[in-house]
């Protein structure tokens, strides 16, 4: 389980795997983004950029967001995330669950062994700090981040963006 320790009056989030993933968004390696299709306003794709400036990106979002950082970071103003509440309800339309099988896969291959003593709320952790490492990267220094999230993760989340981002 997560714990909080204060030091020099600023509190730190302490949890099994930090070690490994506080580091982690260094070792995700860049891909670079090509052009696959496009799509017009009325739905019609084409192989053709359409000039929108807009961007799909279907992968892993922790190697989407490392392949946004050539082009993006420090530049975007206002960044919008949903990440699981983790609340551990699978039979939900949104399966909300850590338990997820490539979920599991990746803290194997990142946190190791010591990966198979996570709660939920460590495997959540260390699936979100990273990533809020490169949104962090991505956003510019009069940017704001907005995220959704209930009270499952509220503090935690708190915690890992004041010792990301800055904030009291």
């Amino acid at each position: 389980m997560p714990t909080l320790r204060t030091r020099l009056l600023m509190p730190t989030l302490h949890w099994i795997g930090k070690d490994k993933v506080i580091n982690h968004h260094l070792d995700v390696p860049f891909r670079l983004l090509g052009h696959q299709y496009g799509a017009w306003p009325d739905g019609r794709q084409t192989a053709d950029p359409t000039g929108s400036g807009n961007q799909i990106i279907h992968g892993d979002n922790l190697e989407a967001l490392k392949a946004l950082l050539p082009e993006y970071e420090g530049r975007v103003k206002c960044i919008y995330i949903d990440p699981p509440y983790n609340t551990g309800n699978e039979g939900w339309v949104y399966n909300d669950n850590v338990n997820d099988p490539k979920l599991k896969k990746w803290l194997g291959q990142v946190v190791g062994k010591e990966s198979e003593d996570l709660s939920r709320h460590d495997k959540w952790l260390c699936m979100m700090y990273p990533r809020l490492k490169l949104l962090h990267k991505l956003l510019a220094e009069d940017g704001s981040i907005w995220i959704s999230i209930d009270d499952n993760e509220l503090y935690n989340l708190k915690q890992i963006c004041d010792e990301i981002m800055g904030g009291g």
